[in-house]
């Protein structure tokens, strides 16, 4: 986790957004699994660089469901992200315009 500024250097938001709905669509068993993901992130990744990001995702999923992810900013005392978990988080209109980049049938 101290790597995190560094893994995500290079990785823009839109790009991160593509990713996850990549990954939402893409079937796991699918043997060229990681050349497509890499494919609709918009082709400047590699199948390496989308599967060490997914790698990094999982981890940070691991994080936080286990609840030793630090939500706190450095030196800051207040956490940076409170989140309501008994609340839905909506499909937006910046997802749909985004899966709809993707081009998927």
């Amino acid at each position: 986790m101290d790597d995190l500024p560094k893994v995500l250097y290079g990785w823009s938001w839109e790009e991160n957004k593509l990713f996850e709905m990549a990954l939402a669509v893409v079937d796991e068993e699918d043997p060229d699994r990681w050349k497509v993901v890499a494919a609709m992130v918009g082709g400047r990744k590699s199948e390496e660089d989308v599967q060490k990001h997914y790698v990094i995702l999982l981890e940070d999923l691991q994080g936080i469901e286990s609840g030793k992810l630090d939500h706190t900013l450095v030196g800051e005392a207040q956490p940076c992200v409170q989140v309501d978990c008994s609340q839905s988080v909506c499909w937006t209109d910046e997802d749909h315009k985004l899966l709809i980049r993707l081009d998927i049938d």
